[in-house]
C-alpha cells in the first residue's frame, strides 16, 4: 500500500500507538489446495535410468511377459506425457524443428488404445518405446532434460 501510517496516541500511556493498515488474511480456496496436493502426490520425479530400463524392455528382442504388457504400457504413456510437457515448457520446438514432429508422434501413439491381442500389444509397446527414446534423446541433446546418470562418465553401471 502507498498510504502513510500515522501514529495514534494511546490515552492510558500517552505513548504513540501505530496503526498499520493490513488487510485481514484470506484462507485459500479448499478445492484449489486439494487439487494442488493431488497433483503433488501424483508427481513422479524424473528418473532417466528407469526410463531406459522400460524402453529397453519394450524394444528388447525378447518381448515382455503377457501379464506385464499393460503395466509397461502405462509407464511408457506416463513417460510420453512427461516428455511432451518438458518439451513444451522448455520451448524446445523453437530450438529444433524435429521436436514438433516427435511431440506429435508421441501424442498419437500415447492416445492409441493397447490392442487386445498380445502380439499387436508388443508392436504397440515398441512404437511407444521408440517414441520415448527418440524424444528423450532429442530433449537431452537440447539440454531440456538431463541425461540418465548411468550414461554419464563414471555413472553407476
Amino acid at each position: 500500500m502507498t498510504s502513510v501510517t500515522l501514529p495514534r496516541r494511546d490515552a492510558s500511556t500517552d505513548r504513540p500507538r501505530w496503526v498499520h493498515p493490513v488487510e485481514p488474511a484470506r484462507l485459500p480456496d479448499r478445492t484449489k489446495v486439494e487439487a494442488a496436493l493431488a497433483a503433488a502426490r501424483a508427481w513422479h520425479p524424473y528418473d532417466g535410468d528407469s526410463w531406459l530400463d522400460d524402453v529397453a524392455d519394450a524394444l528388447d528382442t525378447v518381448p515382455p511377459p503377457e501379464d506385464l504388457v499393460d503395466e509397461l504400457a502405462q509407464r511408457l504413456r506416463g513417460y510420453l506425457m512427461q516428455l511432451v510437457s518438458y518439451a513444451l515448457t522448455s520451448e524446445a520446438e523453437k530450438q529444433d524443428g524435429r521436436t514438433t514432429r516427435l511431440i506429435t508422434r508421441a501424442r498419437e501413439v500415447r492416445e492409441e488404445e493397447l490392442p487386445g491381442d498380445y502380439l499387436k500389444s508388443v508392436v504397440h509397446l515398441r512404437r511407444m518405446g521408440w517414441a520415448v527414446n527418440e524424444l528423450h534423446d532429442l530433449l537431452t541433446e537440447l539440454e531440456a532434460v538431463k541425461g540418465p546418470d548411468s550414461l554419464k562418465e563414471g555413472g553407476t553401471p
